[in-house]
């Protein structure tokens, strides 16, 4: 059985709540187990949150839930980058799949009320499919 956590932004809770409920819901439909949670103020900081996951041995994999919506500078678009970036290298850095389940940057909100499912859903079959697939689970 492949066993999740998910970090998750607190930030836009009102989008990122109802895509961590979906991803948990998602994670026993596909037989996978969340086995931790860790809510971060926003998406800049769940590269760490994510390496405190990936840091239990009783952790495979690591999902990331955010949203990163379009505001009057360029900020989203700074945010996305780096957040994206540092999981990637934490990924590879510590050998465990983190997954990307960050709708944005430059969404409005109703398009990301829209896209709660499906990126909630990508992140966690993402996180599933790559255990699978690196150690034979």
């Amino acid at each position: 059985m492949v066993r999740l956590g998910i970090a998750a932004s607190e930030f836009h809770w009102d989008i990122v709540g109802p895509m961590l409920d979906f991803a948990k819901r998602h994670a026993e439909f596909l037989g996978a187990k969340v086995k931790d949670e860790l809510i971060v103020p926003g998406t800049f900081e769940l590269p760490q949150a994510a390496k405190k996951l990936a840091s239990d041995g009783e952790i495979d994999a690591v999902v990331a839930l955010g949203a990163v919506i379009e505001g009057d500078t360029q900020h989203d678009e700074i945010v996305m980058q780096h957040a994206s970036r540092k999981l990637m290298d934490l990924s590879i850095e510590l050998g465990k799949p983190m997954t990307l389940g960050i709708s944005g940057p430059g969404e409005t909100r109703l398009q990301a009320q829209e896209r709660i499912n499906e990126y909630a859903k990508r992140a966690v079959e993402a996180a599933v499919k790559m255990v699978e697939r690196t150690t034979g689970c």
